[in-house]
């Protein structure tokens, strides 16, 4: 029998203000990824650290898709991925070593965000990664690691290295896996991705017209990364999150619940 999308009806009241409002703000964020079609049936994953819970953290539960998860229905667990708060869901085992590994190792991120999109993949196969064909592209591209495909992210003894590629930057590409960003907070994580998802679209459509292509020199990326410091910061902060917060009020507030 398939399990109740509202079972859990007391959390608001087991958790501070703090963490309630990073719920709702993590289950926005799923129902993004949904709205622009960049979920992966009930796959891939996003995080985001309890405050004040050291590295505690809110995950998707397994089972449900995007559009279905909720401020309450999100499981909170511990690093060794114990569920703090009674659920009857459980946790995508990929989904726990992946970010984990990430929350352990980084202290400023609030939030990880981890997608399995079709230009995302198409890119991550290419030998050269991103390019700097688009002036969109230069931002991830100030900040973007690399991780070689290992087979499914499920063994403990990948993480060291995950984290190693990653490193400080704020963006990677899982090689012939997907595309995985970190953010401060959970605004943040989300605007680096759609950043970093419409530079991947647009390389694969720039490289399907069969044209010769121009690339950015390195006085332009370096010009280009200066000046758009503001595009890929306080994305929570100066506008860009809060306006996706209001378009999904707009369609639909289940996933204020």
């Amino acid at each position: 029998m398939a399990t109740p999308l509202h079972v859990i009806q007391d959390v608001r009241d087991q958790v501070s203000e703090e963490e309630w409002n990073v719920r709702v703000d993590l289950a926005a964020c799923y129902r993004l990824v949904a709205h622009y079609g960049w979920d992966d049936l009930i796959y891939t994953h996003i995080s985001a650290r309890v405050p004040g819970g050291g590295h505690q953290f809110l995950i998707n539960p397994m089972g449900l898709l995007f559009e279905e998860v909720s401020a309450s229905n999100l499981v909170k667990i511990d690093l060794e991925g114990n569920k703090l708060i009674d659920t009857p869901y459980s946790v995508n085992r990929a989904g726990f070593v992946i970010h984990s590994a990430i929350h352990e190792a980084r202290e400023d991120a609030g939030c990880v965000l981890h997608l399995h999109t079709e230009y995302g993949n198409a890119v991550s196969c290419q030998k050269d990664g991103l390019q700097r064909l688009t002036q969109t592209a230069c931002f991830p591209l100030a900040t973007l690691a690399y991780h070689d495909y290992e087979g499914v992210a499920v063994r403990e003894d990948e993480k060291a290295r995950l984290v190693a590629n990653l490193g400080t930057k704020l963006a990677m590409i899982l090689r012939n896996h997907g595309t995985l960003t970190v953010g401060p907070t959970v605004g943040d994580a989300f605007h680096f991705m759609y950043i970093l998802e419409r530079a991947c679209k647009m390389q694969i459509l720039a490289q399907s017209t069969g044209q010769e292509l121009t690339t950015i020199t390195d006085e332009a990326f370096m010009n280009a990364v200066t000046g758009g410091e503001s595009v890929i910061e306080g994305a929570a902060d100066f506008g860009p999150w809060q306006a996706w917060r209001r378009m999904l009020d707009r369609i639909d507030t289940g996933y204020k619940e």
